[in-house]
């Protein structure tokens, strides 16, 4: 942990980028610290990215079918991809879905016990994210108690069945390719398809009873692609106030107006719009819609989106870097970081200022990432 004083940069306040000192001591921002200065002059130096949904971890810890073997190794390698990026809080999203495999329930349980067993040896605070299938019934009595087993406090509801072409009778696409990639029969995969389309009458009713108990328990909820205003009331009502990656304009004004906290996919900023046809997060930004970016699948995102806003003109760049860090920090009720004010956590993003590339990142005042001429200075 590093107890140093930062010279010669630009830091990013509230009214955007100043000339002035940074001071770091045990772990924290302070007023001042005696001892060494490190000159960081041709640098920006920003608050640490806060990164509230990603799901770019997957490919560490399976980068083939069968290659699963050592997932503690492959959070590491997720971290250190994490800390080049500039990221010092990552929320890893892992499904628990009919999708099977990846997806499935017995390898969302060796992820999340791997999360609780690694995490504390990192420097970049990991935390997970259950990303749960919505007509899994049967899962249902099991899920409060296995959020406490692997120590989660934030779950997320998703619905993927493809209802109109089961309604229709019609084969669901890539429905083969799913099954395989699951070690599942087609026919099998099919009918578990089937079977789970067909819970939709009782769905409503049983996520009122989860979603009461997961409030009592203090697990924070979200909804994940909401497309109306309607469906978006509905989960209020049950107490999930956070809107992810909202698929329509007129949902995600929905989410706002009643003050529900929206996260939007910096890959959608990144890109110019949606990759599959959903409202472009420039414009809901530009709208004053949505309070966060998160990374999705993309870990760079986050930190390109932020400067292309504003670039562009879009919004300042102080009020673009809000949305990768103290946006997501009050997502997630987090109000020890976000900033770089006295008295926060030393979440610290130090950026070569011509090339914005990532020179160091700090988490919690100790270094998770560094390269370059930067580490010269600092061991000068």
């Amino acid at each position: 942990m590093l107890n140093v004083e930062f010279t010669g940069a630009t830091v990013l306040g509230q009214g955007g980028l100043e000339s002035r000192p940074l001071a770091i001591a045990d772990g924290f921002i302070v007023d001042e610290v005696p001892g060494k200065a490190i000159d960081l002059a041709g640098y920006m130096i920003l608050p640490g990215i806060i990164d509230v949904h990603g799901d770019g971890f997957e490919r560490h810890l399976a980068p083939r079918r069968g290659a699963m073997k050592t997932l503690s190794e492959g959070l590491v390698a997720a971290e250190a991809e994490l800390a080049a990026n500039g990221i010092t809080t990552a929320v890893l999203a892992q499904f628990v879905s009919w999708e099977g495999g990846l997806r499935g329930i017995e390898f969302a349980d060796q992820v999340f016990r791997a999360i609780r067993k690694v995490s504390p040896e990192l420097v970049t605070d990991l935390r997970g994210q259950l990303r749960f299938e919505t007509h899994m019934l049967d899962l249902y009595p099991t899920i409060p108690q296995r959020m406490a087993d692997w120590g989660l406090s934030y779950i997320v509801f998703n619905d993927h069945l493809p209802h109109g072409r089961l309604a229709e009778g019609k084969l669901p696409k890539r429905m083969v390719g799913q099954a395989l990639k699951a070690g599942r029969n087609p026919e099998a995969h099919l009918k578990l398809m089937q079977d789970l389309h067909a819970n939709g009458p009782d769905v409503s009713s049983a996520l009122d009873t989860l979603c009461a108990t997961l409030a009592a328990q203090g697990i924070q909820m979200g909804s994940h692609d909401d497309t109306t205003p309607q469906g978006r009331a509905a989960w209020r009502k049950r107490g999930v106030f956070v809107a992810e990656f909202p698929e329509t304009l007129p949902a995600a004004e929905a989410a706002a107006e009643a003050g529900d906290q929206v996260v939007l996919g910096s890959p959608n900023v990144v890109r110019g719009g949606s990759h599959n046809g959903n409202v472009s997060a420039i414009d809901l930004i530009m709208m004053g819609v949505g309070g966060a970016l998160a990374s999705d699948y993309h870990y760079p995102s986050p930190r390109r989106a932020a400067f292309m806003l504003a670039d562009s003109g879009v919004i300042s760049l102080s009020q673009a870097w809000h949305l990768v860090s103290s946006g997501p920090a009050s997502v997630l009720g987090l109000t020890d970081r976000g900033s770089l004010e006295i008295g926060k956590r030393a979440d610290v993003l130090v950026l070569n200022a011509a090339t914005r590339r990532v020179a160091m990142t700090m988490a919690g005042g100790r270094v998770s990432y560094m390269s370059g001429e930067i580490a010269a200075r600092l061991v000068a």
